[in-house]
């Protein structure tokens, strides 16, 4: 959930428990399938994976900056059914700096996923050679300390105010100026979702360009599984991000809040902000989706199969020392990772 305007704990008025029942559906549904569905992620991935691939790293942070967004939803579905902000400002900006947090978090690791994928059809030599579990983690490390940095503004705008009603209180954003707000908006949406998801379609287009031109391998089951993490992604959190750059501009061109233009977005960003939620939970049923078969033969264990052996970390720490060794002397695991899956293939008869 984004950090700089409304949100379901800021969009409160009267009558707002009958606008909100949609809100309140559409976190309820996040929580109760993203909250079991990234847990038992997190535990196959640390529990039930023995030797986890870079692939493997990448998904378990993805999970738990979900899970981290949904531990918040309680304190919002509180907020929508009693109607008013019971949790003082320190819990409104730490709620929603966590929403940052996980969003900016969610949006760098799937740029990162897409981009070594790209590496690893464009120079797979060199991807084999960089992409080590060292790379790996110091990679993870900066992806979170840049989401602490970006998510910031919301700690100066955020606060409690108390309606004219004098009984209900709500979070939400306090900007001094109208350039202000225009510019958090906008900041948001640049870094939150325009850049890197330029660096997504960068990525997808040189791979759809190369793999035109070049014969390679391709994984049955994991293949596709980055791509339909980015898809979902997008379609969920385009509107909000839509509606965003809606606002900054009338922000700039001077238009009020209270204009029937103004009230509209304001129930528009009310509902796509919950339906974004929907993001963080939707990952552990395209693992289920991805899994096909696995979901069946290995049970509780599907994810980890899943993620087995997943990633060119792996071949390059093979017997042979090249992929043209690897290839003839060593058994190929099960299931190629998404970006081992495009690495192209030394063996003729592949």
């Amino acid at each position: 959930m984004a950090t700089n305007t409304t949100s379901p704990a800021a969009s409160s008025s009267r009558g707002g428990m009958s606008l909100s029942l949609l809100p309140v559906v559409l976190l309820s549904v996040a929580l109760a399938v993203g909250l079991p569905g990234n847990s038992f992620v997190i535990w196959s991935i640390l529990r039930r994976l023995q030797k986890r691939s870079v692939t493997a790293l990448l998904v378990l942070n993805l999970a738990l900056a979900d899970l981290a967004v949904l531990l918040t939803a309680p304190f919002f579905l509180h907020f929508l059914v009693q109607g008013s902000w019971s949790f003082k400002v320190a819990g409104c900006r730490l709620c929603h700096y966590v929403c940052g947090v996980s969003m900016y978090a969610s949006v760098l690791l799937i740029t990162v996923m897409s981009l070594d994928r790209s590496l690893a059809v464009a120079r797979p030599f060199v991807s084999q050679k960089v992409r080590t579990k060292t790379t790996a983690r110091w990679v993870l490390v900066g992806i979170w300390v840049v989401a602490f940095l970006l998510a910031t503004p919301v700690l100066v705008y955020r606060t409690v105010r108390l309606q004219s009603d004098n009984r209900t209180l709500v979070c939400y954003s306090k900007y001094p100026s109208e350039g202000h707000r225009a510019f958090h908006l906008l900041f948001e949406a640049i870094t939150g979702f325009l850049l890197p998801f330029l660096l997504v379609v960068a990525s997808y287009s040189d791979i759809g360009r190369r793999l035109q031109a070049r014969r390679f391998r391709r994984s049955r089951r994991t293949g596709r599984l980055v791509a339909l993490i980015i898809l979902a992604f997008a379609a969920f959190w385009l509107p909000y991000h839509v509606v965003n750059l809606v606002e900054a501009g009338r922000a700039l061109a001077g238009s009020a809040l209270e204009e029937p233009a103004g009230q509209r977005l304001k129930l528009a960003r009310f509902v796509l902000i919950a339906l974004a939620f929907l993001s963080s939970s939707v990952n552990p049923v395209l693992y289920a989706c991805a899994g096909g078969s696995l979901l069946r033969s290995a049970g509780l264990g599907f994810v980890a199969k899943l993620l087995e052996a997943t990633g060119s970390e792996a071949s390059s720490t093979r017997r042979g020392g090249t992929l043209g060794h690897t290839a003839r002397d060593t058994p190929a695991p099960p299931e190629p990772g998404p970006t081992e899956s495009f690495i192209p293939s030394s063996n003729p008869l592949e």
